[in-house]
């Protein structure tokens, strides 16, 4: 008959005989997974202060619209700046963006290459004891 108490300890005894460490590969998943989602969370804040920055100025731009004007002539001016200087804008600030997501993008490939080294560095320890002389 099934008992849980036996699985259990018999579960417990199989991963104590594992030349893999449960508790050392948790604990270095977590590492990344902080690490990794600290990158995501700094890039969504720097990214937000970004869009928000650019929004105040496309609203502020639009001011002279709600000032009004008394000609058509004045109307299409207002227009026409309106679009000369969300042109001009947009390409800083899309050069703002693409150095946000530079930046995450370098941050993640030195994690992620630190982790492949730690996990080469664990596979080689785990192949040296498995195939060293038992004493």
């Amino acid at each position: 008959m099934f008992n849980f108490e036996d699985y259990t300890k018999n579960f417990e005894k199989i991963m104590s005989q594992s030349p893999f460490k449960i508790d050392d590969a948790m604990k270095s998943m977590m590492d990344y997974n902080t690490k990794v989602g600290k990158i995501a969370l700094e890039t969504a804040k720097k990214s937000t202060e970004l869009s928000q920055v650019w929004a105040k100025e496309s609203l502020a731009a639009l001011d002279p619209f709600v000032k009004g004007a008394e000609k058509p002539e004045d109307f299409m001016k207002i227009a026409s700046d309106f679009v000369s200087t969300q042109t001009q804008s947009a390409p800083k600030h899309m050069a703002e963006f693409a150095e946000v997501a530079k930046k995450a993008q370098l941050e993640t490939i030195d994690v992620m290459m630190k982790a492949g080294k730690d996990a080469q560095e664990e596979l080689n320890n785990v192949a040296k004891k498995a195939t060293s002389p038992k004493e």
